[in-house]
């Protein structure tokens, strides 16, 4: 009986464990679109893959439009990502901008040091990816747009407060939750395992 009791409580912990261990799932959420003047800028850009298993190579090109009514116009290369390496190009953001994209190139975010009011405008994330097959080299292009706006002071921003705490209390939950359930199902295993040994004698 304490034989099987133990199996059964190793076999809880390392299902604990996996849900804890597992691989993240990538989710394409918006980047934030307010800066705050001095302070580091997230440009953030997911572009995820519908099939992980799958590595195609992965281009991205990251573009700059100080005009936000015409976006089509005064279309300044600021950044991009080739044949796995960051490349920072000539301009005006020259030695402040940083690669925060992810190893999978997923997430191919870039940050804005120091930011300026001349940073205002449109950013474009473009990610060019080409599938290598035996007979044919598909490939798919994601462009996304991303406005920001410069202010010297930061602004409160209730909903985005509210929703981390609500992420938090989630998480929590989650955790209480999967804890009883694991209480419950080895008092249900021992259980079982005393009217087993019952039935024996």
């Amino acid at each position: 009986m304490i034989t099987h009791t133990r199996v059964h409580l190793q076999t809880l912990v390392l299902l604990f464990f996996a849900v804890h261990l597992s691989q993240p799932v990538c989710v394409e959420v918006p980047s934030a679109t307010e800066a705050v003047l001095g302070k580091p800028m997230m440009l953030t850009c997911i572009a995820c893959l519908r099939r992980e298993e799958i590595k195609p190579k992965t281009t991205v090109q990251w573009f700059f439009m100080p005009n936000t009514d015409d976006i089509a116009e005064d279309k300044t290369p600021i950044y991009k990502y080739v044949d796995e390496s960051p490349i920072e190009l000539d301009g005006p953001f020259k030695g402040r901008l940083t690669w925060r994209g992810s190893q999978d190139l997923q997430d191919v975010s870039i940050e804005i040091k120091n930011v300026t009011f001349n940073d205002s405008g449109v950013y474009e994330c473009i990610v060019l990816r080409e599938f290598e097959f035996d007979f044919f080299t598909p490939s798919v292009s994601v462009s996304k747009d991303i406005k920001l706006r410069v202010k010297e002071k930061a602004s409160t921003d209730t909903t985005a407060l509210y929703s981390e705490i609500m992420m938090y209390v989630l998480l929590v939950f989650l955790t209480f939750w999967l804890l009883v359930e694991m209480v419950y199902c080895y008092r249900k295993i021992s259980k079982s395992d005393e009217q087993t040994q019952d039935t024996a004698y």
